[in-house]
């Protein structure tokens, strides 16, 4: 965890001066429904901070940190389609639009916009989220669709039964809150 250690001290001084809350827990699955097979995998090893000052958040995780039920296709997941050799990070980097009081407990739905790196192709998304703020803690929750064309991840003929052209992707972190 040293290297996201490192993510989340380099988000902090770019932001320097402002208010950065990092995460302490960040969780990104993925779904993919087909004919064939569905696959889900889940990652517990991302990072991720906020600027509650400027709505600025980050996001990035190791792709060879996605665990699979089968070896065989957490195997081709990194070798064959994301790569992880050559790719090693999927990353995000976008700003919070909707009002969020982070001194405020509630309910806050937001949209998010910013720019998913995943093969090393960005791509610029807008996802619907919900951020809770309940005694200073932070969580942000969303869902949203990948199309894996767009990240120029090619999938063989042979197997295009097996995987889905879009995947869900779900995103769960919790943030620490901000001391005075």
């Amino acid at each position: 965890m040293k290297e996201g250690l490192a993510i989340i001290i380099f988000v902090v001084i770019s932001w320097a001066g402002q208010a950065q809350l990092p995460s302490r827990e960040v969780v990104i699955s993925f779904f993919s429904e087909a004919p064939l097979e569905d696959i889900k995998s889940e990652s517990t090893k991302g990072v991720s901070a906020i600027d509650t000052v400027s709505d600025r958040i980050y996001f990035k995780v190791p792709v060879r940190s996605f665990e699979f039920e089968k070896s065989l296709m957490q195997e081709h997941f990194n070798e064959n389609y994301l790569e992880s050799s050559k790719y090693p990070n999927a990353e995000f980097s976008g700003t919070i639009k909707g009002p969020v009081n982070f001194s405020r407990d509630g309910n806050y739905p937001v949209t998010v916009q910013g720019d998913l790196t995943i093969h090393n192709v960005p791509k610029n998304y807008t996802v619907k989220g919900v951020m809770k703020v309940k005694g200073g803690e932070i969580t942000a929750h969303a869902v949203f669709p990948v199309h894996i064309a767009d990240h120029r991840i090619k999938i063989p003929r042979l197997v295009i039964k097996n995987i889905a052209e879009v995947v869900e992707v779900t995103i769960n972190a919790i943030y620490e809150p901000e001391t005075k």
